[in-house]
């Protein structure tokens, strides 16, 4: 038995097979628990068809059902509004790039929801995120990756603050995904086989294309190379990021090289793009520097070498960092990084401790 056994834990059951197998583990390791749905999106005018979340419920019912626990729908659909569906479409209006799934954990998972669990006595909320984090001998908290290189999910978490992570629970952070699957078996959860969403975090199976094309109006411009020659017209500058190569509308060269978008120029809603090349302009940065930075536990106070994630799949990235004043990093790469974008979030570790993140605020150019 654990030695929080005695923790009261309000379990996120998303109705997929990480959050079912959660609880599981938490149920045999002696812990009392509750399993709750968030209630986040309500497709009110039906604009993309059948969104999953009334079949998410059933399953992450089905599951609280055999694991013989109590089972709840949290609604946080107004929250959900104000601080994730309103950032989002705000930051591609401005032409930055914002990360909805960042936000998410830290505005409504571990924040929302907490609030809802802190109020109704729980002592913590649990998720199937693959990370994991640990009570260090001065009593703070750290977060770390999740054991499973594949699915290490600390990136999504790196907004998260000490009180945040210090009521957090990742049960399945020490486990690789074909043991999650094997356990949700062995449980005899009904959710065993089923498949993992890959949808924006709180709209099911959407494409942010489609969702943006619902509530960003259109603004076609043209779409021009680094010369200023127009090849082609596009429907609106939101509906692309930097170091896009598919889906531009534009066709590669004779020698098969594929445009790629180097900037979005809000000035004359130009789309430029370029041959994707090395010594392409615009396209690679040495230097950057992050804003709006959430330390997880110890901060940055002088120059320092560590790693940093500029998107979710990327490697871990070797830097020295400087902190600046207004809560901002000065970042050097290493090695020169493709595409980074405003808006985005960049993660930072020491090793595998999550040492906090930011958003790019600004990029500069090689």
């Amino acid at each position: 038995m654990s030695k929080y056994a005695k923790e009261r834990i309000l379990v996120a059951m998303s109705g997929g097979v990480d959050s079912s197998v959660a609880a599981a583990m938490l149920k045999e390791q002696g812990y009392d628990i509750v399993g709750a749905y968030m209630k986040n999106w309500i497709n009110e005018d039906n604009i993309f068809g059948d969104c999953p979340w009334e079949q998410d419920i059933e399953d992450a019912r089905a599951v609280a059902d055999v694991l013989g626990i109590e089972f709840r729908v949290v609604n946080l659909i107004e929250e959900y509004r104000t601080r994730i569906v309103d950032y989002l479409l705000a930051g591609y209006q401005d032409g930055v790039t914002p990360n909805p799934d960042v936000m998410c954990n830290r505005e409504i998972k571990f924040g929302a929801f907490l609030d809802v669990a802190k109020k109704e006595g729980f002592d913590a909320v649990a998720t199937g995120h693959y990370a994991r984090n640990r009570q260090n001998t001065d009593g703070t908290w750290d977060l770390l990756e999740g054991l499973d290189p594949n699915k290490d999910q600390s990136y999504f978490l790196a907004l998260m603050r000490q009180d945040q992570i210090a009521r957090a629970r990742f049960p399945i952070g020490e486990l690789l995904k074909p043991q999650v699957r094997e356990l949700a078996e062995k449980y005899n959860l009904p959710t065993a086989v089923k498949k993992d969403s890959q949808g924006i975090c709180f709209i099911g199976q959407v494409k942010m294309s489609d969702f943006l094309k619902a509530y960003v109006k259109d603004e076609p411009g043209p779409i021009v190379n680094q010369e200023g020659k127009v090849l082609g017209q596009h429907n609106g500058l939101h509906f692309y990021t930097l170091g896009q190569r598919k889906g531009i509308g534009v066709a590669s060269n004779v020698y098969k090289e594929n445009y790629v978008v180097v900037e979005k120029r809000s000035e004359d809603n130009a789309l430029v793009v370029a041959f994707d090349r090395k010594d392409t302009p615009r396209l690679y940065s040495s230097h950057s520097e992050v804003a709006s930075l959430s330390y997880a536990n110890a901060p940055v106070v002088g120059e320092e070498e560590m790693l940093a994630r500029p998107r979710y799949r990327a490697p871990a990235q070797k830097v020295t960092v400087r902190p600046l004043e207004e809560n901002r990093l000065s970042v050097t790469w290493h090695d020169p990084q493709r595409a980074l974008a405003a808006g985005q979030i960049c993660a930072f570790y020491r090793d595998t401790v999550l040492v906090g993140g930011g958003v790019f605020s600004r990029i500069d150019y090689d």
